[in-house]
């Protein structure tokens, strides 16, 4: 079973995890997890709020778009972005997926820089299951971003964050000196096709801005940030995977609105890789 216990913090008091048998992390006040049949563990605070995160239909409807190769543009400035930046070339780089959803971007990253132990991260049980299969010798953690993270200080060489909850205080501590985090936020042009037609959730403008300034409070300094901006020549069913894939879903599950039917329409893509130093 593949867990990678030097990632691990307890969630109930914040020592070091070790793996106590095959199927059980604890640490050295009494607090043990046991291993999910997956190969994950949930490390949940006690009293976490009962979020859920993203559920089936969203993370099918996610890995069906994304295997299509749909959104390898951004996968590929990703790639990019962390093979040109990282100092050292060591070849056990460790990559920690921070809201990892399906895996898909953890795999190609891995894949394009050498990665060694890979963290996927995930309020979704669901998503981490997916994920785990994704890249089956990764380290699968249930965890609530929005609080204090049961990772280690300065374990990830490089972080990831895409269309995800970013905890600035949180990634400084894990992301190491000299590490990288990369974050992809869409742009105000992001699927402006399908907000026309109340099928997609509004996006505001300036939200690489905004996470360049949060996280320069907190010890990151701005690299680079790079738009991906392309259009994608959608049938009905790509329209439905991209509205169903993400929070827009749950809109429509109450009554909002349906993307177009009928023929074949460009849906923009845009989004914004911001790369960030971790001072």
């Amino acid at each position: 079973m593949s867990i990678d216990s030097t990632w691990l913090l307890c969630p109930n008091c914040f020592h070091d995890l070790e793996q106590i048998s095959d199927r059980v992390l604890g640490c050295a006040l009494g607090h043990r997890f046991d291993l999910a049949k997956s190969g994950g563990v949930t490390l949940l605070p006690p009293r976490a709020p009962r979020t859920l995160g993203d559920d089936r239909r969203m993370l099918e409807a996610r890995s069906d778009l994304l295997e299509s190769g749909a959104y390898a543009p951004i996968v590929d400035t990703l790639a990019e972005a962390g093979g040109r930046r990282v100092l050292s070339r060591q070849s056990s780089l460790r990559i920690a997926d921070l809201g990892c959803g399906t895996g898909y971007y953890a795999r190609e990253l891995s894949a394009a820089v050498d990665g060694g132990s890979v963290l996927l991260a995930d309020r979704s049980a669901t998503a981490v299951r997916m994920a785990v299969r994704a890249v089956p010798r990764a380290t699968g953690v249930v965890l609530d971003l929005w609080r204090p993270l049961p990772l280690r200080d300065a374990s990830a060489d490089i972080a990831i964050n895409v269309f995800a909850p970013r905890n600035p205080p949180e990634f400084a501590r894990v992301v190491r000196p000299g590490g990288l985090l990369l974050v992809v936020v869409p742009s105000a042009s992001h699927f402006i096709e399908l907000r026309r037609m109340g099928a997609a959730l509004d996006v505001p403008d300036g939200k690489a801005e905004l996470v360049t300034a949060q996280f320069a409070g907190v010890g990151f300094a701005a690299s680079q940030t790079t738009r991906v901006e392309y259009r994608l020549t959608t049938d009905a069913r790509m329209r439905e995977l991209l509205v169903d894939m993400g929070p827009a879903a749950r809109h429509h599950v109450d009554g909002g609105s349906r993307p177009d039917a009928s023929g074949e329409l460009f849906v923009t893509v845009s989004v914004d890789v911001v790369a960030l130093r971790r001072a």
